[in-house]
């Protein structure tokens, strides 16, 4: 791979992946073996909101990656695994939901190509099955499957071990139990961001197949749409 290629990364609090190994900002590493996604190799993802499915909120910290060398893909995801990787920028969930948001414009341009992918505008409802990727503009409703991914300016439901984010203003989200929800608030006369929360669906502090938005900052539920 000539190309270097933009990605994201998860660490925990001090900069380490799940195997123990440290990063730095700023330092390219490289590996000369034979490069496996799951395996050996510098672990990222191509959608950032994929990286919450590896490293759960409040716990952990978020890069932008330039990746490079040989790179194996996953199949269930876009994650993959190279054998360079630097990490640029450290961007928090913040600009993990910005860099996503611009992903799916550009990697989503027609409508409902396929049952995995869906794509509607302002108003408009898509929905994509398990492991399918739905998106839907200004007051739009997204709906994808179990470990699917939606994101929408309107409502936003996923199925079990699912990833959305929702953003605008009085935006609603649901999720299956295991699913890792971002709900964004805009101010009223802008799209700046006013608040912000992610969160895990635990089936506790959160509960599953239930609608939340955003009150004065926190979370609470939602009437049913």
């Amino acid at each position: 791979m000539s190309k270097k290629l933009t990605t994201y990364k998860g660490t925990d609090k001090d900069m380490k992946c799940h195997g123990g190994f440290q990063y730095e900002l700023g330092k390219m590493y490289t590996d000369d073996g034979a490069i496996r996604c799951g395996g050996r190799g510098f672990h990222s993802c191509k959608a950032p909101l994929d990286v919450f499915r590896y490293f759960a909120p409040n716990k952990s910290r978020y890069f932008a990656c330039l990746v490079g060398g040989t790179v194996d893909e996953d199949t269930a995801d876009s994650k993959i695994a190279s054998s360079e990787l630097e990490l640029k920028a450290e961007i928090g969930i913040p600009g993990l939901v910005k860099a996503h948001i611009e992903y799916v414009k550009a990697h989503t341009t027609t409508e409902h190509t396929d049952h995995k992918q869906a794509t509607a505008g302002d108003y408009g409802a898509a929905t994509a099955g398990d492991y399918g990727a739905a998106t839907a503009g200004d007051r739009g409703a997204a709906t994808a499957g179990d470990r699917g991914a939606a994101t929408s300016r309107g409502s936003v439901t996923v199925g079990v071990n699912g990833t959305g984010l929702v953003r605008g203003n009085g935006v609603k989200i649901r999720g299956g139990l295991g699913a890792i929800l971002v709900i964004a608030e805009e101010e009223e006369n802008s799209y700046d961001l006013a608040h912000w929360k992610a969160v895990v669906v635990d089936g506790k502090t959160v509960k599953a197949d239930t609608w939340y938005k955003l009150m004065n900052g926190e979370l609470v539920e939602a009437e049913q749409c």
